[in-house]
């Protein structure tokens, strides 16, 4: 090959690589050319801002944070770790418009290149409106913000908690208001109302006065005021955050929204039981005023004092009115009198004539009482006195009714007496306690005792057929083995069915 040739081509087609004098790009390995990218990068673009739309928003579980941003014709991989996270001032979403600021830098492992954020901001106002929209969307359609989850808040609380900055003007415009209408116990849990870390504390109070038991250490709310001056829509983002919202509608005691001026509108005070305008106003809706109650009920007092009064005046007169119209005790009692006295008058006339006809009855009977009824009335009476005496005859024949009665029961008990059969020869099968009556409840039984008229002997019992056989050929054929050769037989324990 000549060398005019090696000079003008870089030939391809040779199968080892080799350098050749004057060559002054030595090969790169793939890490060491992705080393070289990625300082050139970092170099080159070390501090950038995007403007872009979030898409493939997720957050691991280590707390770093991974998306994408895009615009119309290009998307660029982003990563925000743990520590820049934790600092955002808002939930970040799919969608929603951002400007990022961090630096680009490239991942060896995948040859892509990737923007690492520092600090995310949304993309100006109508971002920021955006976001809430589409968030209040989502709670609203959970049921958050429903009315039918709104309550009633206590007409007199005797404990306020209040969620607010320890240090500014909404805690002393409460307290001021307070004392003023209806002085009342408050309890103040002191939390950051703007910036990193507010709507955190914010929640974790709410739910704090939540938590709190009836009997504690310290008294427990009946009413729970959220409260933070006016200020930008930035300035009270910490009250549109979804954490504090939830905690906000998930609270079990009554609960006021006063955050910022009365044009202000934030979506804890859609998810709260009552919105002020101001915190002002919300010490206001908390309590009556305390002259206007004394004054209510002076006036009840006295409404009350005037109703009793005309209420014992009208009774008065009714009862006058009905005692003029009552009879007089002369007029009522002069008919009874009148009746007293002629009962008085027939009393007299009556038992001269009872006592009279008592006498006529007494001579009448006294003439008719002579010796000789008497005595033919007691002659009566000894004849059947004599009647009544006992006969020995009459006891003779009870006794042999009694005891003619007493032999046929005698001579039925022998009859029916489970043993008599054994003194002909018999005997009886038992089971334990139960007779037994069939084969197969000896079968069942295995062992049996047989009783015979001198005493029992136990038995077992097989379950053969020649067994079954040779009884039936027993009973069949009757043995005519003299009573005396039968008699001479050895007897003693065996199988009840055995030959």
């Amino acid at each position: 090959m000549s060398p005019e040739y090696e000079a003008g081509f870089d030939v391809s087609g040779r199968l080892l690589a080799e350098e050749r004098s004057g060559d002054n790009a030595p090969p790169l390995s793939v890490s060491e050319l992705s080393a070289l990218l990625k300082r050139t990068v970092e170099d080159r673009f070390g501090h950038v801002r995007l403007r872009g739309e979030i898409s493939g928003f997720k957050r691991a579980g280590s707390g770093h944070i991974y998306l994408c941003l895009k615009d119309d014709n290009a998307v660029i991989d982003g990563v925000m770790w743990k520590g820049g996270a934790a600092r955002l001032p808002f939930a970040p979403q799919d969608g929603v418009e951002v400007i990022a600021t961090g630096k680009l830098t490239t991942y060896p492992g995948r040859s892509k290149y990737q923007i690492v954020i520092e600090r995310m901001e949304l993309a100006g106002e109508g971002a920021l409106m955006a976001l809430l929209e589409k968030l209040k969307q989502k709670l609203a359609a959970e049921g958050l913000f429903d009315r039918e989850r709104k309550r009633r808040l206590p007409f007199m609380p005797r404990v306020i908690g209040v969620v607010t900055s320890p240090t500014g003007a909404v805690i002393r415009d409460i307290l001021h208001r307070l004392e003023d209408r209806c002085p009342t116990q408050v309890l103040l849990w002191p939390v950051l109302v703007q910036g990193q870390g507010a709507a955190e504390q914010v929640a974790r109070a709410v739910r704090g006065f939540s938590e709190m038991q009836p009997g504690g250490p310290l008294p427990r709310p009946d009413l729970v005021i959220v409260a933070r001056g006016g200020g930008s829509i930035e300035d009270l983002w910490s009250f549109n955050e979804e954490i504090v919202v939830r905690a906000v509608a998930e609270c079990s005691i009554p609960i006021i929204s006063a955050v910022g001026h009365e044009t202000d509108t934030t979506l804890c005070d859609y998810a709260a039981d009552m919105r002020a305008p101001t915190p002002t106003a919300a010490a206001e809706m908390a309590v009556p005023v305390r002259a206007e109650l004394l004054a209510m009920l002076t006036e009840q007092g006295l409404r009350m004092d005037r109703a009793v009064r005309r209420g014992a005046a009208q009774a008065r007169e009714r009862l006058e009115m009905q005692a003029r119209l009552m009879p007089t005790p002369d007029m009522l009692l002069s008919p009874q009198r009148q009746r007293l006295d002629q009962l008085s008058d027939g009393l007299v006339s009556g038992l001269r004539h009872r006592v009279a006809d008592a006498r006529a009855h007494l001579g009448q009977a006294g003439g008719a009482l002579r010796p000789a009824l008497l005595r033919q009335y007691v002659s009566r009476a000894a004849e059947r006195v004599g009647r009544l005496r006992l006969r020995p005859d009459y006891l003779e024949r009870v006794y042999k009714d009694r005891a003619t009665a007493f032999d046929r029961v005698s001579r039925l008990f022998t009859s029916v007496n489970p043993d008599l059969p054994l003194q002909r020869g018999f005997a009886r099968v038992m089971a334990g306690d139960r007779l037994v009556k069939s084969v197969a409840e000896a079968r069942a039984a295995g062992a049996v005792s047989l009783h015979f008229r001198d005493g029992a002997v136990g038995a077992s019992i097989d379950g053969g057929t020649p067994l079954e056989k040779s009884a039936a050929e027993a009973i069949s054929t009757p043995s005519r083995t003299p009573r005396k050769a039968r008699e001479g037989q050895e007897t003693g324990q065996q199988d009840l069915f055995s030959q």
